[in-house]
């Protein structure tokens, strides 16, 4: 080789060198970046007619493509799951666990036992008072119920507006990217960065819509949901949706009150059986149509249940057939058409508000013209009786159990709790199956350790490279001094 052969070859290794010097640097600072594809260099030799040395192929982005795929699916179902979690473990500890104090059935409890001491001593005022206030806090808790699960509906459809405006963000600008990779393919510039944003679009959404990527030519790529929905194939296809301002218990998506999701305009289904299920917007549909509004039909059920237990034809015979019970739908009497949403509006006679200075009415009737003997129990007798009794039910949401009203609040709070145990269970799992699969990804990424140890061996081949360059400009020296 001559010595200016030599010397192109050293000026090779130095360009290649410090190319790869700058690789290992970026790949080093993005190692925790999960969008990152760790870079490597490739490189060919100077072929025939040159005077040797190497030449910078290419900068190669390295990444598990069926592994992402399996991550971004695990991204969906753990966010779903996490959704669907935090509504059952919410729910559960707003009703609380039986027995424990400030509970649902604590209430109920209560106000029993303060029935059973209203009755042993029927001429105390401050007992009767006992009975309204614990009333009071019964039908206070059920309000708070029905508000909790109106504020969940509400909420999840406020997300769902989030992440549709995220989803045709991000599918809008993966749109762009697709044409910025098919220019820069054509020109041979390279597309590793641009590939990163894309990879972090991708992750973005994940965990909205499961999705699925399909490779086209020139770089670019068509995006699907796992149930066959274009989002992306060759332009961007834009879901739809429009939120409520306010959502209570009537307003229902069959009804016509909410909105459900359309692509490019034509209606698709958003339930758990449509082509969007699977991820976090899927879990929203569900939470907001469809659990939310199971569980507040049984809490009108309940509330219908107790309402109908003290009514007419109950233990009070001065009501007539039209009259409020001892307990109301906002002071009115309650339709059984009306019991949608009757958890929301159940609330104590008026009559029988604590200090209103009608609590004698407990003991005598709700409809009595005067107070009468003082010592008579029966009616706050009949009373407790009724809510001991075990009755069918008149609501549909509830099954046609015979129950005590305590042991219909207690299967309530029984399902809860079980829905939170199984929601946590699936959770647990789709964690620890994230995990893994992230750990996975992980560790087909950058190793900070290997990447250290090439920046070692590049700065080897620096200075190798070096000292030929030295070496030959010393023999130029000589050449030229002869």
């Amino acid at each position: 080789m001559s010595l200016t052969g030599a010397l192109n070859a050293a000026m090779s290794g130095l360009k290649a060198n410090t190319r790869a010097a700058s690789l290992i640097s970026t790949n080093i600072a993005n190692a925790t970046n999960e969008a990152y594809g760790r870079r490597t260099m490739e490189l060919s030799a100077l072929g025939s007619g040159t005077r040797g040395g190497v030449l910078v192929a290419g900068v190669v982005r390295q990444y598990d493509p069926v592994l992402v795929a399996d991550r971004m699916v695990a991204d969906s179902q753990l966010a779903g799951g996490s959704d669907m979690y935090a509504f059952a473990k919410r729910l559960e500890t707003l009703v609380g666990e039986s027995g424990t104090s400030g509970s649902l059935t604590d209430r109920i409890t209560a106000f029993e036992n303060a029935l059973l001491s209203a009755s042993s001593n029927p001429a105390s005022a401050q007992r009767l008072e006992l009975v309204a206030v614990t009333a009071t806090d019964l039908t206070n808790a059920i309000n708070d119920l029905s508000f909790e699960v109106q504020l969940a509906r509400q909420t999840a459809d406020t997300t769902i507006a989030k992440q549709v405006s995220t989803l045709n963000a991000a599918v809008s600008r993966l749109e762009v990217i697709n044409d910025i990779v098919r220019k820069a393919e054509a020109s041979g510039t390279d597309t590793a960065s641009v590939l990163d944003e894309r990879q972090a679009l991708l992750n973005e959404i994940s965990s909205i819509v499961p999705l699925r990527v399909v490779e086209r030519e020139h770089g670019q790529i068509a995006l699907f949901t796992r149930r066959g929905g274009i989002l992306l194939d060759g332009k961007a296809y834009e879901v739809g949706f429009s939120t409520t301002g306010s959502i209570d218990a009537a307003t229902t998506l069959g009804g016509g009150g909410l909105s459900g999701l359309t692509l490019n305009g034509t209606p698709i289904d958003p339930s758990t059986n449509g082509m969007f299920a699977g991820g976090s917007l899927a879990a929203q549909f569900e939470l907001r149509d469809v659990t939310a509004v199971n569980r507040q039909a049984e809490l009108d059920g309940i509330a219908r249940d107790l309402i109908e237990r003290l009514g007419p034809g109950g233990p009070d015979t001065t009501l007539g057939a039209t009259d409020p019970g001892f307990f109301t739908d906002n002071g009115i009497a309650f339709a059984a058409a009306n019991e949608t949403g009757i958890a929301g509006r159940i609330s104590l006679n008026a009559v029988l508000a604590p200090a209103g200075g009608g609590t004698w009415r407990i003991r005598d009737g709700i409809g009595a013209a005067a107070a009468g003997e003082v010592g008579d129990a029966t009616l706050l007798q009949g009373i407790a009786d009724a809510l001991g009794a075990s009755n069918v039910p008149g609501s549909a949401a509830l099954p046609s159990i015979a129950r005590t009203f305590i042991d219909q609040v207690s299967q309530f709070s029984s399902s809860v709790a079980g829905e939170r145990v199984r929601s946590e269970n699936a959770f647990t799992f789709l964690s620890a199956q994230n995990r893994t699969l992230r750990e996975m990804e992980l560790s087909k990424g950058v190793d900070t350790d290997q990447e250290l140890q090439k920046l070692m061996q590049v700065e080897q081949y620096y200075t190798a490279n070096a000292k030929v360059i030295s070496t030959v400009d010393d023999l130029f020296e000589r050449l030229l001094s002869i």
